[in-house]
């Protein structure tokens, strides 16, 4: 099915050939065709330029854009779509003064939502978690990551590895998979944490491999969690078994989680935080995509990534949301780029770089999504009538999505 968009006001992030990634200066450049075409042919972007250019075609469907804007779907690289019930009652704490530290010093935070997973059954936790998928495509979002890391044992990580697989299986978006056993120690073994390390390298990694259940490997690198030490060991065991290492760093503190992630090749490092000196400089030349989370910042009142600083480092950047029951109960991308722009001082094209290419980049898709390419995948957003493309990030309250497109249909 031939599919042609016309009168497009201005088309986004649009490059000639494939690129993996933008950095430094680069971010701040985003390529667009103002009053432009596009051709879809089924699932793949076949054709684009300006209007006076447009081909003689017979298209079996025709859509004409007068007014608005076309870009490529959000690349979402990093949530926890997949879990049970929500944690309301630690959002209400939080506000009474509790900090996140507290709050699981007390119970909650994950090994709250381990508790309920664990309770809950595969079918209830899928039927949960495809309301939010559903969401977040409705958003913009036409590709995922989703981690495990609510289970804590064999069989919880394999539940919700399972729905996972699951989603992937009856939805168009593209979906991959992280392993995440290693995001707390369970209170079965909080006296023995080498027990389950050793549960998790063991057991826990050769069974997700064999069944091939995941791509990557993640760990909560970060002080009261894993340390440096017990990170490699569990991305070493994962890298063993063909599952690339993607790992939560420098939330809190920075205790050289980025330069184990660097060392072992991680394709991501996400959180970011707290960034020193020394941290930038390491990643400065590397194949490892950092990853800023700034609705994660705004929902817990921490520091924000620091963005300028990286980018004026020459490093690149990607954006992603987090979405998870406890530190950011929302995958809305579109407010993520607004609040890198308002709260990180981004432009609005380094935002739509971050969470378009860069974002392909760090889930391991830039061959197929992040750009108007040809012979990508025809994963778009088409916004309402608008001014320009800065009133995405400008404003932030607004749902500006008219349409989007999956795999060059339109979702209902």
């Amino acid at each position: 099915m031939i599919t042609l968009i016309t009168n497009i006001k201005e088309l986004l992030q649009v490059r000639e050939t494939s690129i993996d990634k933008v950095s430094g200066a680069e971010m701040a450049i985003l390529p667009t065709i103002k009053n432009a075409f596009l051709i879809l042919n089924d699932s793949i972007i076949e054709d684009f330029g300006t209007m006076e250019n447009l081909p003689d075609i017979k298209a079996d469907k025709v859509i004409d854009a007068t007014g608005r804007v076309v870009l490529p779907s959000w690349c979402d690289s990093h949530t926890h779509i997949v879990y049970a019930g929500n944690r309301e009652q630690e959002f209400v704490d939080r506000i009474n003064g509790f900090s996140y530290e507290e709050i699981a010093n007390r119970g909650g935070g994950i090994l709250n939502s381990a508790k309920k997973l664990n309770e809950t059954s595969e079918e209830e936790i899928y039927k949960q978690s495809k309301i939010r998928l559903e969401e977040v495509m409705h958003l913009g979002t036409g590709a995922v990551e989703i981690k495990s890391g609510y289970g804590l044992t064999i069989e919880g990580e394999l539940k919700m590895l399972n729905v996972i697989k699951k989603l992937a299986e009856n939805y168009p978006i593209s979906i991959k998979a992280t392993f995440l056993g290693a995001h707390a120690f369970p209170v079965h073994y909080k006296e023995n944490k080498a027990g389950y390390i050793d549960e998790i390298i063991t057991k826990m990694i050769p069974q997700i491999a064999q069944n091939q259940l995941a791509d990557y490997i993640d760990v909560f690198c970060e002080t009261g969690y894993f340390s440096v030490e017990e990170t490699e060991k569990i991305m070493e065991a994962g890298i063993e078994h063909g599952l690339i290492p993607k790992i939560h760093v420098n939330q809190f503190n920075s205790i050289g989680g980025i330069q184990a992630g660097i060392k072992f090749k991680a394709l991501s490092v996400d959180h970011l935080e707290i960034m020193n000196p020394e941290d930038i400089e390491a990643l400065k030349n590397t194949e490892t995509m950092p990853v800023a989370l700034p609705s994660c910042s705004y929902f817990l009142s921490i520091p924000y990534t620091p963005a300028r600083e990286m980018i004026k480092a020459g490093l690149p950047l990607a954006l992603a949301t987090d979405f998870n029951p406890g530190s950011t109960p929302s995958g809305n991308m579109n407010f993520v780029v607004a609040t890198a722009c308002i709260k990180m001082k981004m432009t609005p094209e380094e935002a739509i770089n971050a969470a378009t290419i860069n974002g392909a980049y760090a889930m391991g898709i830039s061959e197929t999504h992040g750009s108007i390419t040809k012979g990508k995948k025809a994963n778009l957003i088409l916004t309402k009538p608008i001014s320009s493309y800065y009133q995405i990030p400008y404003a932030f309250g607004s749902n500006l999505i008219e349409s989007v497109f999956i795999e060059g249909k339109i979702l209902a």
